[in-house]
């Protein structure tokens, strides 16, 4: 399902602490890495500094995708690099949207801080044009990039509203989940009108599905507000990942103000995988 990783950098520190989920997933997958650069011009000065920082971390993306291969003596997976001139965004779009499944892994910052990369300017850019490929941002804030454990992705969460948009994610994050061995919690968040039995049903059906692709899957139900619901069970359960799309029944839009995934990303603790349905 993917082809590539797709990192965005912009050789700033912040912008790399996307650098260990997107190794994890390709070492475990298969995929190739690129570490994809949007320069602001096509100075020389800003070439030859592009051109060394790319060298650095390709030799240093190649050592760490080492740790997730079966024969540690070879990557088994091709790391390059592109890169284009202009936008930040519409470089990352005109490169990810080529037609090949590619998965998109950057962080929600980078060089300039907020004004860069926060959401509503690159990443939130990225989101909103991107129809065809799945993007996982990575909080930059509090992050360290140096930091990188064997497996980061152990735990995901995946919020259900029983729409068939919401559960469209669920084979983006299927097929991350049986090749990292990742286990997955079905989420939903009920309103006064649900049926518990019938919400309960529903979960275990999908749990079943998903066990016979050899997926581990458990569920949860809880009750209040949807983002605020989301995020407390992250936190209290470690979760590495919370995955969803940006549409559903409980309006999963992240680009309407207040929306499900718009608060998660900006008031939870975990990375969000999106996928729009």
């Amino acid at each position: 399902m993917y082809t590539k990783v797709v990192v965005p950098l912009d050789c700033s520190p912040l912008a790399e602490v996307a650098l260990p989920y997107a190794e994890e997933i390709a070492g475990k997958m298969g995929s190739d890495i690129v570490l994809l650069t949007v320069l602001s011009s096509e100075e020389s000065e800003e070439i030859q500094n592009h051109l060394a920082y790319s060298k650095k971390m390709v030799s240093s993306t190649r050592l760490q995708v080492k740790k997730y291969l079966e024969d540690a003596r070879e990557t088994g997976i091709s790391i390059g690099t592109a890169t284009r001139t202009g936008s930040a965004a519409e470089g990352i779009l005109e490169y990810a949207d080529k037609g090949y499944p590619c998965l998109i892994v950057m962080a929600t910052h980078g060089r300039s801080g907020i004004s860069r990369w926060a959401v509503g300017s690159v990443a939130d850019k990225v989101i909103k044009s991107t129809s065809k490929q799945p993007l996982l941002l990575v909080r930059a804030k509090g992050a360290h990039p140096d930091v990188r454990a064997k497996r980061i992705l152990k735990k995901a969460i995946v919020p259900l509203d029983g729409s068939s948009a919401s559960e469209s994610v669920l084979p983006y994050i299927g097929e991350i989940a049986r090749n990292l061995e990742m286990d997955i919690t079905l989420l939903r968040v009920t309103s006064k009108k649900d049926k518990i039995t019938e919400v309960e049903s529903y979960l275990r059906n999908w749990c079943q599905r998903l066990a016979e692709d050899g997926i581990s899957a458990g569920y949860e139900v809880r009750k209040g507000n949807a983002a605020e619901q989301i995020i407390e069970y992250a936190d209290e359960t470690a979760t590495d990942l919370i995955a969803m799309t940006t549409r559903g029944q409980s309006s999963l839009n992240l680009f309407s103000l207040g929306s499900v995934a718009q608060k998660i990303l900006m008031d939870g603790n975990s990375p969000l995988f999106l996928v729009r349905a």
